[in-house]
Order: structure tokens, then sequence, then C-alpha cells
């Protein structure tokens, strides 16, 4: 479902607008209470059976990206509880940060395997003769699955040559790679988060928009408009993200527009962590360590250490793009706000660490920041273009895509050690990194790289972003060639990298 245009997506997008509109306009915010009649008019039910249902969905959507809980279901509160509050410059997370609209929740059925009318009744039955707990059986002439005997091994499915029997699983559970999802008494979505990573998968990958994650636009332009001095850190898969009109020279101008004093590219912190886990790879393995695994992503280091605490020594301890950009902009500018934007809910988490909140004071996506756009009513097409960005390396720009940080490491190796032989391995989506660290226990993966992305392609495909993620893989790697410098030892801020540890 990444980059399709749905109407979930025009809900959200529309969720977002509103509530960057509001905050922009100031006022009693408890006008919250008519928004959803604003986002949905009329008396008529357009996606489910009841308008009141679609404006109680919405209501919550509203809620959660101001940063607010959800409502108990089993009790009146009114929508604006707690506005007043959230009104503020400064609010982190509270957890959690992925919800469960469970009243919107279609309640999918859990994972089962089911024979379609392209059965033909084969002679042959293969389905039957594979199947290891007898759960098949041919009735009148067709497959007939006893879903009380079925294990869900799925060795029918594999087996039937017209592939008549289909596997149907909840989209939520499937996106899911760590198994954090499962039902409640009703059979509705239940998050388990002491699985959760907050990658944010579920959330895109559900077709009923019952997966939320909770924002803080309402916090930032509270903090714009106190008079800080905010500074938008933008992550390199911006490049595409806001369609074609928002050229790389306009973004600059573009979010300044918004009320942000300065941008700065976060590809230049991602250039920092290249050298920083080069200088660290080169040390460690395999004279400490039998291999080394990227710490840029964090919904991947957390699944890591989640599921393999014994490899949590042998992730790189680098500071992420986002923190050391966050770092390097707070040394430069006293007392100046942070906010990283970009295309991931989990640095939405990895912002709310007690370690981290000094350095970075909000976070973004990309979605979210379009909602200020169209509040603003900002057209693209006659925004001035800047200059275009130059500080940051090929190597940095390339972190936003699968590949581009190992990639980046060791083409940093090789600068730094010509005769050193570095092996690598990529995987992407957190099932995939899952069976990489598999291997990695197994032990056939000593001096190896690891990278790993939570998103299937990349940051790209982040759950706050709003292209599709090919059309956004080819815009980044034509950003990547306009680099005036390709490696990241060329970067004019790496002799600052020891200035941002003390």
């Amino acid at each position: 479902m990444r980059g399709i245009y749905s109407s979930v997506t025009d809900i959200r997008r529309k969720v977002f607008t509103e509530v960057a509109r509001m905050a922009y306009e100031g006022g009693d915010y408890h006008r919250i209470e008519e928004l959803p009649y604003k986002i949905l008019p009329g008396e008529v039910g357009k996606y489910r059976d009841s308008i009141f249902l679609e404006r109680a969905i919405v209501g919550e959507r509203l809620r959660l990206s101001i940063g607010l809980p959800l409502r108990p279901v089993d009790e009146h509160a009114p929508l604006s509880n707690g506005i007043e509050e959230s009104a503020i410059a400064e609010k982190y997370y509270d957890p959690p940060l992925i919800n469960v609209i469970s009243f919107a929740c279609n309640a999918c059925p859990e994972k089962s395997y089911h024979v379609t009318d392209m059965c033909q009744g084969c002679l042959a039955h293969p389905c039957t003769e594979v199947c290891p707990k007898g759960a098949i059986s041919i009735v009148h002439g067709r497959s007939v699955i006893d879903q009380s005997k079925c294990v869900k091994c799925g060795m029918c499915a594999n087996a039937c040559p017209y592939g008549a029997i289909n596997k149907m699983e909840r989209p939520c559970a499937k996106a899911c790679g760590m198994d954090a999802i499962g039902s409640d008494e009703l059979g509705r979505a239940k998050i388990d988060y002491d699985k959760c990573v907050s990658c944010g998968m579920c959330l895109v990958n559900c077709p009923f928009g019952a997966i939320a994650d909770k924002g803080q636009i309402f916090q930032v332009i509270q903090s714009i408009k106190k008079g800080d001095r905010v500074i938008a850190a933008v992550a390199p898969a911006f490049v595409g993200q806001f369609g074609p009109e928002m050229t790389t020279a306009k973004l600059k101008n573009s979010m300044k527009l918004l009320g942000f004093d300065d941008v700065v590219e976060v590809a230049i912190g991602a250039d920092l962590c290249t050298i920083e886990e080069a200088k660290d790879f080169m040390r460690e393995v395999p004279a400490e360590q039998p291999f080394m695994a990227t710490s840029c992503c964090p919904a991947w280091s957390v699944m890591a250490k989640k599921l393999f605490p014994d490899f949590a020594p042998y992730i790189s301890m680098a500071m992420t793009p986002m923190v050391l950009t966050a770092r390097l902009l707070k040394k430069e500018h006293k007392n100046c706000k942070v906010v990283f934007i970009g295309p991931c809910a989990a640095k939405k988490l990895e912002a709310s660490r007690r370690t981290i909140r000094s350095d970075v004071d909000f976070v973004l996506t990309f979605e979210e920041v379009m909602g200020m756009f169209e509040a603003k009513a900002i057209k693209f097409a006659e925004v001035a273009e800047g200059e275009e960005p130059a500080e940051a390396t090929a190597a940095g720009r390339g972190f936003a895509v699968s590949g581009g940080v190992a990639n980046a490491v060791v083409e940093a190796i090789k600068r730094m050690d010509p005769d050193r032989e570095v092996k690598v391995m990529a995987a992407q989506g957190l099932a995939e990194c899952k069976k990489m660290l598999m291997l990695a226990k197994a032990g056939k993966l000593n001096g190896y790289l690891l990278e790993g992305m939570a998103c299937p392609g990349g940051c790209v495909a982040g759950a706050g972003t709003l292209a599709n993620p090919v059309k956004s893989t080819a815009a980044i790697n034509k950003y990547k060639a306009a680099a005036p410098s390709k490696n990241a030892v060329d970067s004019k801020y790496e002799i600052t990298l020891n200035l941002l540890h003390d």
C-alpha cells in the first residue's frame, strides 16, 4: 500500500492539516470538537456504515496527532480533554507511541488458509497428501479445510497446482516483523508493547486506518509562535516526498515559510555516523567481536537488542545521524530548538529517550509537515529557489535507501585502509533482519558488517513518507550523484566529530 493515495491517506492528511491550521491560528482550542464535522461533512457515511462512527475515528486521530492519548470507549470524555495542557512548546511522547483505535479495527481474522473457487477437484489432490494433520478432505469433488485441525503450515497452498488455496492474514500482523500484534477478546488487533519497536509498518498496512501514531505538530508550531529559534533537521529521504514542484533548491525557503529559522541536512550527521562506524569496525572486527551491526535505524537496533540481547555489544556505539546533527546544531546555536523531519515513526521513540531529549526537541514525519504546508496554503510552484544543499556527501545522502549505510561505511574504510576487505550483508524489513541475525548467531557472518533497516526498501518506505518508494529511491540516487563530495571522509565536519561527544 506504500505510495498509493487511498481514502485512509486522505483522512490522515486532512487530520494533520487541520491540527496544524488550528495551532497556527491559535485562540480557543476547544474548537477541535468541530473538526470531525469539517473533515467529514454531511449526514451520510462515505467510508463506513455510520457517519457518527467515521467522525468518532477522526476524533481519535485528531487527539493522537496532538500527542493526546486515546479516550476510553466505555466512558464519556470530550474530544478536547487535555488539549490546553498540550498547547505547549515542549512535550515528549507519552507511551504508547503506536495506537490501535479499537472501534476502527475490522477485527480481521488471524492467519488461516481457505480453498477458493479456483479448486478444480483434481485427481491427484496433492493438498490432501501433504497436509500433516489430515485437515483437508474432498467433499463433492472439492477440497475442504477443517479449520479446527489446520495448523497454518501452508503446505497445501504450496502444493496446489492451480493456486486455489489462499492464505488469509491480518494485514497489520503480516507487516509486523516482531509478531507483536494479536487479538483482544473481541477479535480486534492488539499490540504487545513488550515486543513492539514502533517501526510503524502496521500503521501504513492497515487498510481500515485503525492504527495511528502520536504527533508533535501542535507543539512544534507552539514553539515557533513563541519565538523560539526552531531549526529543521531534514532527513535525506526528503527528496521527492513533497511532489515534483518542491525541488531540493526550494527546501529551505519553503520550510522558512512555515516559520523555521533554518534548515540543515541530516545527511551531514550521516557522514559523521559513517566515519564513526568505519572506525568502530576497523578497531573491533574481528579483534574484539565477530561482526558489527549498524546503529542508524532505531527500530532495527531495538529489535536486535530485544531478540538477541547477547548481540547488543556488537551494535555500533555510534550515535545516529539524527542525534549527531542535533548535537552539531546545538553546539553552533545555543538555545535553539531542533526538529528532526523524516520518514520514520521509530525516530519519535528514539527522541523520547532521556539521553537524547536534550538534543532533539521534536520529531515530525514528512506526512505531518505536508499538513503544515497545506495549513499555510503554500504553493511550491510559487516558492523561489535558493542554493542547492551542498554540505553533505553522496555517502550521507545514500543512508535513505537500503544498503546505503553499509556502502557508505565500506567506502570510508577503503579510504582509511585500502587493503582491508569488508564483507557486507544488508537486510530490509524486520523479518529479514531477524533471519540475518539468526545467521550471525550460527556463526555464518563472522567478519561481516551487518546493515539492518526496519522498513522494506529503507527509509524511503518509512511510515511517515508520502511518495512511492521506488520513485523515491530513483530520486535519492539522482540527489546522491549531484553531491559535490562522494566519500563521507571528505566531510568538512569530520574535525568536529570528537567535539560532539564532549
